[in-house]
């Protein structure tokens, strides 16, 4: 399996825009059930404007999470752009009769997800110079936070479906994972995580465009019932290096619930999957 993914700096240090990226393009492998063997750095460079010590420090940040996945860098290309983006072309293994897909989820299945939403909101703050240096580090953290121990520990709980929430945010890869697989996922708005400081971002209108964007295609799709419009925003938001999206039985979501909680690793369960509906995604 192989993937490639180029990304806009979300934080304004060089090694943490690097390792963010590299933890995105690892994603899809994770989410697929694999695991990266290999991956070539990507890098779009305005020699005119940054020195090359930023390029260094870009890459070495790359690389920092590239160690921490096992996976072994073997070339690259860097391209003299006005501006500056980052990505890998990653390639991993998986058994072809264990890729997982987000197009199989069950009726009866829970929904787990493995990171609160808001990072794109927050890197706007911060790119708005309105947030505070809590909020930028709350931001950089989830994102560079690699999908590994969630992937691995997943694979052990028998998922029916999974994907990594990315661009179109949750609600508009739950409406992916729903109507490929032929059901309705119900989200439960007050189980959805945030981190610190993304409501005070909307308040203050710190809201990215692909968030509207988001939400003027997707809305139709959801049966929003008496939610709130703010409060529905960071559902909306494009997530870079976001969480898993996992769909598993009952059981083997207390399993993985649990395991989860002794290996301090994130998860929420945030709502379930019913039978086809009238709209791919039910709110409550």
């Amino acid at each position: 399996m192989e993937s490639c993914d180029v990304i806009t700096p979300p934080a304004d240090d060089p090694r943490a825009f690097g390792r963010i990226a590299a933890a995105n393009a690892l994603s899809d492998i994770y989410a697929m059930g694999g695991k990266p063997l290999t991956a070539m750095n990507i890098a779009f460079f305005p020699t005119c404007s940054l020195p090359p010590e930023v390029l260094g420090e870009l890459l070495a940040g790359g690389q920092d999470a590239l160690n921490e996945a096992g996976c072994c860098l073997v070339g690259g290309h860097t391209v003299e752009d006005e501006e500056l983006k980052y990505g890998l072309a990653v390639t991993g293994i998986v058994h072809p009769d264990q890729v997982l897909r987000n197009s199989t989820a069950r009726p009866g299945d829970l929904l787990l997800l493995t990171k609160p939403l808001g990072s794109g909101i927050l890197s706007t703050a911060v790119k708005g110079e309105m947030a505070t240096e809590a909020q930028e580090a709350e931001a950089v953290r989830w994102m560079s936070l690699l999908n590994r121990a969630a992937a691995e520990l997943m694979l052990r709980h028998n998922p029916s479906a999974c994907t990594d929430v990315t661009g179109f945010g949750l609600i508009g890869h739950s409406c992916e994972m729903a109507l490929g697989a032929g059901v309705t996922f119900r989200l439960q708005l007050d189980a959805i995580p945030l981190m610190a400081g993304v409501a005070e971002q909307i308040a203050d209108g710190m809201v990215p465009a692909g968030c509207y964007q988001n939400r003027s295609f997707y809305l139709s799709q959801i049966d929003a019932g008496s939610c709130e419009a703010d409060r529905l925003l960071p559902l909306f938001d494009p997530q870079t290096s976001g969480g898993l999206l996992i769909a598993l039985g009952p059981d083997d979501a207390a399993l993985f619930q649990a395991e989860a909680s002794k290996n301090s690793i994130f998860c929420v369960a945030i709502g379930d999957v019913l039978p086809k509906a009238a709209l791919p995604v039910i709110m409550n």
